[in-house]
């Protein structure tokens, strides 16, 4: 059996956690789980100095940016919106620094939720801080997926329903990033880079793996992709 590529899961400071006495650095367990189902090593990944990150990604075979809260506008030049909610500045710059890293080292990104959010933030891109309008954000809908996208190819479908939780979205797109999934009321759902190997969704797929086949897909196809990074 060949070795399972090591998938460095981007650590979320929290400061609370069950169990503990003080604040702590944690990934979730439904991430953790649907990597090793696609056979890969799940590893959770300390932001430390940021300056490092870089070079400390380099030995991973592939990164997840996972959800968490709302990336501070001050990162894509807007002001604060009382909407946004306890942005973390350390969190915002771990983040973008391990997208940017990742990009220009060519390792394999699987961006879920906040994830995509700052991966279009990274390219240039900006959000809007708050989503107006009738369609839940915080619940199941539907996603409509573009029939030619990669993105169409591993959930093997044009219309899915997703496990969804967030209220801020993508506006401007960023740099070499295309929309390739709406959701009814025209938030962008999935972005498509035009050159580095990355999937990155505003939905959480790991809610559902488990049961979901299309959802587990994409973490098959991350750890796919990371597989063949080092051939």
């Amino acid at each position: 059996m060949s070795a399972r590529p090591l998938i460095g899961v981007a650590g979320m400071r929290s400061p609370k956690i069950h169990g503990l006495r003080l604040n702590g650095v944690v990934a979730a367990a439904k991430i953790l789980e649907a990597v090793y189902r696609a056979g890969g090593e799940p590893v959770t990944v300390y932001h430390g100095e940021t300056a490092d990150l870089p070079s400390r990604l380099a030995r991973f075979d592939g990164v997840v940016l996972p959800g968490g809260g709302d990336l501070h506008p001050r990162t894509y030049g807007a002001d604060l919106d009382d909407r946004t909610v306890d942005p973390d500045p350390v969190q915002d710059d771990a983040d973008l620094m391990v997208v940017r890293a990742v990009l220009a080292q060519r390792i394999p990104l699987l961006a879920i939720c906040r994830g995509m959010q700052a991966l279009n933030v990274a390219c240039g891109g900006t959000l809007l801080q708050h989503l107006e309008g009738g369609l839940d954000h915080r619940a199941y809908h539907e996603v409509k997926i573009e029939p030619r996208s990669r993105l169409s190819g591993v959930l093997d479908a044009d219309t899915v329903s997703v496990s969804s939780y967030h209220h801020q979205g993508v506006d401007t797109v960023g740099h070499a990033l295309r929309v390739v999934a709406r959701a009814p009321d025209g938030c962008a759902e999935a972005l498509e880079h035009d050159d580095a190997p990355v999937l990155a969704v505003q939905w959480h797929p790991e809610d559902d793996a488990a049961e979901t086949p299309y959802e587990q897909a994409l973490f098959d196809a991350h750890v796919a992709d990371s597989r063949r990074r080092h051939g």
